[in-house]
């Protein structure tokens, strides 16, 4: 299997399988002399950790990352610090339950990836989807701390769910300080206790929703990307496209720019002190591909969970017709613990592009 790698001069290779004995990457292009503490690294990860509610799946990891490569203790500096080589990251698997893919290893889920990985391989690990599972993510957002490293206290990177199955926030009521204060990364006070119920009704249906996540850098100063081939809007969304079960992504206002006209659209500008001030973001901070020092901001549409107990058509590997239905502990909406990820894959993606910034102007 080819492509397990992204970015550029911030560079990310993962590995391992949901079922495997552990999960981890290789972050390559890191700066020399950046602290980096396996407790920096957890706390992003305790996040995303499955179990934690009963609106997640009940599998019980710990997630615990080891650092087994490229920080160095220097005394000089009080702690450890990055040395410029490869930060290997792992993480081990302690809670897999391989029994319950038992009677789907020979037919293939319907939405998953089963029959598109067999076509392909003319082999799958059918233990939660090897490759395929959401399991993979955790190691992005390990990857995704080191990235908020590189980028240094300036940028703040945040995310949200703005939307669960039809459900969507009033964004009037957006609170960033209730996010992390309730189960779903809601803003919307008004909209947790809607989504609660409907989550419970859901789940003991044995059913699964979709949901939307928006997630915003602020900070991030103009003039990183590049134009064509090298747009930083370009990369976030192949990026957010390149997360488990994401099937859409905008940047700014996205798909509703379609419906609006050149007028509403266009985000004004006023001269503000040696700068500039734009009256609306409707662009998402990205012009031309490069930012332009407002908010980016992109939002991504997660697909219901495939992995349901209702019984769906399928087909198995000898090309009958079955019925199908997936035992396990799984998401009912993997939208949920998907933001942690998202926030560390644009932090990879700004993180890569701050170097190729640096590279071509040296500044």
């Amino acid at each position: 299997m080819s492509h397990n790698t992204f970015g550029h001069l911030f560079r990310v290779t993962t590995w391992g399988e949901s079922h495997g004995p552990a999960i981890g990457c290789v972050v390559d292009g890191c700066p020399p002399g950046l602290q980096l503490t396996p407790e920096f690294i957890q706390q992003f990860l305790d996040k995303r950790r499955p179990g934690t509610s009963r609106f997640v799946t009940q599998r019980q990891e710990e997630d615990k990352v080891r650092i087994l490569s490229g920080v160095f203790e220097d005394d000089r500096t009080g702690g450890p610090v990055t040395t410029g080589t490869p930060i290997s990251l792992m993480i081990e698997n302690t809670d897999q339950r391989s029994k319950d893919y038992g009677e789907i290893r020979d037919s293939y889920r319907p939405g998953h990836a089963d029959y598109a990985y067999d076509q392909k391989y003319g082999v799958r690990d059918y233990r939660g989807g090897g490759r395929s599972s959401a399991r993979e993510t955790a190691t992005r957002v390990a990857a995704g701390a080191v990235a908020r490293q590189v980028l240094g206290g300036g940028i703040t990177l945040r995310g949200a769910v703005v939307q669960i199955g039809p459900h969507a926030i009033d964004r009037a009521n957006w609170d960033w300080s209730i996010v992390e204060q309730n189960p779903f990364w809601c803003p919307d006070a008004a909209m947790v206790p809607k989504w609660e119920a409907f989550l419970d009704t859901t789940r003991k249906a044995g059913s699964s929703c979709g949901a939307i996540i928006e997630v915003v850098a602020d900070g991030v100063p103009p003039g990183w990307g590049a134009p064509i081939y090298g747009k930083l809007d370009g990369d976030i969304a192949a990026a957010m496209m390149s997360i488990n079960a994401v099937k859409g992504v905008e940047i700014g206002a996205g798909f509703a720019s379609a419906a609006l006209s050149g007028e509403d659209n266009a985000d004004e500008m006023r001269r503000s002190g040696n700068g500039v001030a734009f009256l609306s973001n409707n662009n998402g901070g990205v012009l031309g591909g490069i930012s332009t020092g407002q908010p980016v901001v992109a939002r991504i549409a997660i697909k219901p969970t495939s992995s349901i107990l209702t019984p769906r058509k399928t087909v198995n590997a000898q090309g009958e017709d079955v019925d199908i239905r997936t035992k396990g502990r799984h998401d009912p909406c993997v939208g949920i613990r998907a933001v942690p990820v998202a926030e560390a894959m644009l932090a990879c993606v700004l993180a890569d592009h701050l170097l190729r910034h640096r590279g071509q102007t040296g500044r």
